[in-house]
């Protein structure tokens, strides 16, 4: 359904830090940056990326808003926890875990990247 999502960033460095590590731990190559300071990780499925709002305003989160990336196991989960920790991340929600859903059990895990977006890793068990 979508091609891409975008998050901005008001330190570009230390997302870079934070996305390098959280999406490295769900096996995603590190970002690359494009012509206009944005950086991109891609999938052959989609792509994610931050940057600096196009309208010099700072950057902040959507009150409300999640982006979830697919992890392909309950471990890969956890590492994306650990490692978005360990790189400047916060911690929300409750601790990495399984969860009973009306689309069934989900492995997840929140957090706020350094500009304050909330992430998750989800791994659909079964």
């Amino acid at each position: 359904m979508f091609t891409h999502v975008t998050v901005g960033a008001n330190d570009i460095e230390a997302s870079r830090k934070f996305y390098d590590a959280v999406l490295g731990a769900l096996g995603i190559s590190a970002g690359a940056d494009d012509d206009r300071g944005r950086v991109w990780w891609r999938t052959p499925r989609g792509a994610f990326a931050i940057t600096r709002p196009l309208d010099g305003q700072p950057a902040c989160h959507a009150n409300g808003g999640t982006i979830g990336f697919g992890a392909r196991d309950a471990d890969a989960v956890r590492a994306f926890h650990e490692a978005g920790i360990a790189a400047g991340g916060t911690a929300i929600e409750d601790p990495p875990g399984e969860r009973k859903s009306p689309f069934g059990t989900l492995n997840v895990a929140y957090l706020r990247d350094p500009s304050g977006n909330k992430i998750c890793a989800v791994h659909r068990a079964g």
